[in-house]
């Protein structure tokens, strides 16, 4: 599951090509954190708003497992990496429910090569 999701993740930032202000690329930045441990350690530490962001996400995605059914064993896989969902609140469920479905759609394979 990890590796489907760091490939996925990849291959997905690799079709924006420099289009930095594509939204689409801006709900994938938090999921960056999730494939690189260093920056994920650097922003837990300073506890700065995308280690947030990426804690509401992945709290978010563990209250709605029975909608995307296949983030479970993504939660469990990440969880073993010391990565946990964690309720912070600032985000509201529209903003987390983009992000969610994207990790959805990397585990679904849409993004795999």
């Amino acid at each position: 599951m990890y590796r489907i999701f760091c490939e996925s993740y990849r291959n997905y930032i690799s079709g924006f090509n420099g289009a930095e202000d594509d939204v689409r690329l801006k709900i994938a930045e938090p999921l960056y954190l999730i494939i690189n441990s260093d920056v994920l350690k650097t922003e837990s530490e300073n506890n700065s708003n995308i280690y947030k962001l990426l804690c509401d996400v992945l709290y978010y995605a563990s209250q709605n497992i029975d909608r995307f059914p296949r983030v479970k064993a993504f939660l469990w896989t990440i969880e073993s990496r010391g990565i946990k969902p964690i309720y912070i609140g600032i985000y509201d469920d529209t903003f987390l429910e983009e992000h969610v479905k994207l990790i959805h759609s990397f585990l679904k394979l849409s993004y795999w090569d």
